[in-house]
């Protein structure tokens, strides 16, 4: 397999490009698909305290000898600076390790007004070190204005739901401006973009599959990438990307695709949490 980049974050850190999502993974199966991931060539995985199988990422880990980048993500109910520094020491605890590589939190709970103080604590976690790097997911630009405003920290990294079908242009660009690495969750559109005539007719062209068009859409236009599966064929397809590019014809038709309505999971702003 040709090498996996890795992108420099903003702190010098470095994470792969393409990770693996255990998002959904139920808890029982977990360990096993992990294992098979790293077994795969995978050498990120991305899970959450609300996913609910940290427990099993953990087991996974502490089998393999493989260096794997590590990323979780702190829940809304435990926003607070004092809450979220517990909920870091559980997730440690679960995840069988000293330190991650990237903290997150997971959703800005505007409801909660939290999420500044939350993001002194993980400013602090990493001041010790217990988290090399600190980002954050499914901020909108306001949550980060106030953010690097109230306390001169810019995250890492922001994931946020990014895919063809809805590309977060504007999101992005305020990402370059301040040297945030954009990392994408759901970047296959939770497979509504496989019956796409565009994404068909480009993977004829490359002899590829649909998932594999859209992840190395993801990977040309410099984003982090973490497709979640667990079928075995199906992991070692979405990793199988690195020997073929898209060319600027490609990247023009997919860039098309983009569409205001095309959101498929939560608004952050407007979400129930």
């Amino acid at each position: 397999m040709p090498s996996q980049p890795d992108l420099t974050l903003n702190d010098g850190r470095t994470i792969p490009q393409l990770g693996f999502g255990v998002w959904q993974v139920p808890p029982g199966d977990v360990e096993q698909v992990v294992s098979g991931a790293i077994a795969a060539g995978y050498r990120s995985i991305d899970t959450a305290a609300a996913y609910n199988n940290e427990d099993g990422v953990g087991a996974a880990l502490a089998r393999t000898a493989e260096p794997v980048f590590l990323t979780t993500k702190l829940w809304n109910e435990r926003h607070g600076y004092d809450e979220a520094l517990k909920a870091f020491d559980e997730s440690l605890r679960r995840l069988r390790r000293d330190n991650v590589d990237l903290y997150l939190i997971h959703w800005p709970a505007p409801r909660k007004n939290l999420y500044v103080e939350t993001w002194k604590a993980l400013v602090r976690l990493r001041e010790e070190g217990r988290a090399t790097s600190i980002g954050v997911s499914n901020f909108t630009r306001a949550h980060l204005e106030r953010l690097i405003g109230e306390t001169g920290v810019v995250p890492a990294v922001n994931q946020v739901e990014l895919h063809p079908r809805f590309q977060q242009k504007a999101l992005r660009d305020f990402h370059a401006l301040h040297d945030i690495a954009t990392e994408s969750w759901s970047p296959l559109g939770r497979g509504r973009l496989f019956d796409d005539p565009v994404i068909g007719s480009i993977a004829a062209k490359h002899g590829r599959t649909p998932a594999q068009i859209v992840l190395r859409w993801h990977l040309d236009n410099g984003l982090i990438v973490i497709p979640k599966s667990v079928t075995p064929a199906r992991i070692k397809e979405n990793i199988s990307v690195f020997d073929f590019v898209l060319d600027e014809e490609d990247l023009n038709r997919l860039d098309a695709l983009d569409d205001p309505a095309g959101r498929v999971g939560p608004d952050p702003d407007t979400a129930a949490f």
